[in-house]
């Protein structure tokens, strides 16, 4: 039945909202999870299922002005911004590089490392709860590099990293092959994370669990597309193509179309659509963790399906229909780091991450406009950050009703 009122309602029913939503029931909260799809078909179908809390690193790093030029100007590296959108997207790149001053990264790193403390702990136990136990792979990550100097140029990111508690393990040729015998000859020299990192073999199924586990705490589910917010006294009118729901608080957790319901408001929220992509194998996986090819900027991930390739970072906006040369690019990359091993036949995705300029998400009340809470802009760790933004907007949201 279509619900026309609740305390809560939760717009969006990706990894964040659905999340989100099931914390709330949990509390015993009305609460309403709204999407124009299904659970998870959005972003978060396209994940490269990481759970990564030793991420600790913005994008925006001091450094990022002298590559980002040539970075943006190749059409198949792992940055691409197409000319016609370059007025669009340059308020948000300014505001990128400033992101970069060394005070600004240290702050970003802060708020960073505390969005995702007990990150794989918190799964662990989200995926027992969704009765999906076995979609979590606790084997760590791999990052992967073609010699000592490509891995000197992370060296900031590695050293953030231990000093947040996430220590790694230096591995030569012979220390990759142990872990990932497939791995090709290009890569001589590895990282290897295994505390607070791990893979959700399924995306898109762990989060139609985490929904329908909210649902089983008294959750009703919604399809319905939000088409605008209005603030009526102490509650607010959510406007869809059917009669309209009322609701005490709404929950924005509507990734990159957030900004689309809060400019309305008077809300400008800096927030960026960095589309990724990715391409599904079929057949058993040639990894049995998650492998970063770190000079590509590509995640190797062994999903239910099979292997899973997925990254690279265009901007281009809602609305512009997938770049086909992306994919491509990402099966020749996925065939060069086995040597040309031919991985079958796969299908090919692209999605919309929503991103901040310092890469820190945006959890908590809406300034200025009461009852009104957003949990957005996790760009690509929105998987690894979700169950902490839920109790984030949780305890917020209790806090507000005292």
């Amino acid at each position: 039945m279509t619900r026309t009122d609740a305390a809560v309602a939760v717009v969006g029913a990706g990894i964040v909202g659905s999340c989100i939503a099931l914390e709330l029931a949990r509390r015993g909260l009305d609460v309403v999870l709204l999407d124009r799809g299904g659970p998870g078909e959005g972003c978060s179908f396209g994940n490269s299922g990481a759970v990564s809390a030793g991420s600790v690193a913005p994008l925006a790093m001091p450094g990022i002005v002298s590559t980002l030029p040539g970075m943006l100007s190749d059409p198949l590296g792992p940055l691409h911004l197409p000319l016609s959108y370059l007025p669009r997207a340059l308020p948000w790149l300014l505001a990128f590089l400033a992101s970069a001053r060394p005070h600004r990264v240290e702050r970003s790193v802060a708020r960073l490392a505390d969005l995702h403390q007990d990150a794989l702990r918190l799964h662990r136990e989200l995926a027992q709860e969704a009765g999906v136990p076995e979609l979590l792979l606790e084997r760590g990550h791999l990052h992967l590099y073609p010699d000592a100097a490509a891995f000197g140029k992370d060296a900031a990111g590695w050293r953030l990293r231990a000093q947040h508690g996430y220590p790694y393990e230096e591995l030569d040729r012979d220390g990759i092959l142990a872990l990932e015998p497939a791995i090709g000859s290009r890569y001589r020299v590895g990282a290897c994370l295994r505390s607070g990192h791990g893979t959700i073999l399924n995306p898109h199924r762990y989060t139609s669990a985490i929904a329908a586990a909210a649902q089983r705490q008294g959750a009703a589910f919604q399809r319905a597309e939000v088409s605008g917010l209005h603030s009526e006294g102490r509650g607010w009118r959510i406007d869809t193509a059917g009669p309209p729901l009322r609701a005490r608080h709404v929950v924005l957790a509507a990734g990159a179309w957030t900004p689309r319901l809060l400019r309305p408001l008077g809300v400008q929220l800096r927030l960026e659509s960095q589309r990724g992509y990715h391409v599904q194998f079929r057949g058993p996986a040639p990894v049995s963790r998650t492998v970063v090819l770190a000079d590509r900027k590509v995640f190797l991930t062994p999903m239910e399906e099979g292997l899973r390739a997925g990254g690279t970072v265009e901007f281009g906006g809602l609305e512009r229909p997938p770049t086909p040369q992306r994919s491509s690019m990402l099966v020749r990359i996925a065939q060069e780091a086995f040597d040309g091993r031919d991985l079958g036949a796969c299908s090919e995705w692209m999605g919309h991450r929503p991103c901040m300029p310092d890469s820190v998400p945006v959890v908590g009340p809406a300034a200025g406009l009461p009852g009104l809470w957003l949990a957005t802009g996790h760009g690509h760790l929105g998987l690894t950050d979700a169950p902490r933004t839920a109790l984030l907007i949780a305890e917020g949201l209790a806090v507000a009703e005292r």
